[in-house]
């Protein structure tokens, strides 16, 4: 039998003020949110996240997608595609795909349990979100066998 190779994934919940940012690693399918990124209509500094990328080396990208209720695409959802395409283009990782429906109402939620008071926009939860995207895509059988020595997708 094959062990499952330490690998270390970092999800994105992109947005156009702010982006997200969760660290995770295979073995135990955790992750934990990072300091987000700011974003000027969802284009981050650059420097920010090449400087992540340094520090973590992840072997694979998530970006959380937000599709409408009824998983059809929506602006946001391109835009987020298309994030996920420029992260290919300036690191040469291929990322992956993770619907993100409600996981800023569940990162909400999460965060009123912790005490969070006052405004969303001056305190985000992206991050949180960003965990809750790579936790759930860790472990979807679907995207398990991406994450065992010698297989991919």
């Amino acid at each position: 039998m094959k062990l499952k190779p330490a690998r270390t994934l970092m999800a994105f919940d992109f947005g156009t003020r702010n982006i997200g940012v969760a660290i995770g690693q295979s073995i135990t399918g955790t992750a934990s949110a990072l300091p987000g990124l700011k974003a000027r209509d969802g284009l981050p500094d650059w420097q920010q996240v090449n400087h992540l990328m340094n520090e973590w080396n992840p072997d694979v990208l998530v970006v959380g997608i937000p599709l409408n209720m009824n998983g059809t695409e929506s602006e946001m959802s391109l835009r987020a595609r298309k994030f996920g395409n420029r992260l290919y283009g300036r690191f040469g990782k291929a990322w992956h795909a993770a619907d993100e429906r409600l996981s800023t109402y569940e990162a909400k939620e999460w965060a009123n349990c912790l005490g969070h008071s006052g405004s969303y926009r001056d305190n985000p939860v992206d991050s949180m979100a960003a965990q809750i995207i790579l936790e759930s895509w860790m472990n979807d059988p679907v995207n398990v066998g991406w994450l065992v020595a010698g297989t991919s997708r």
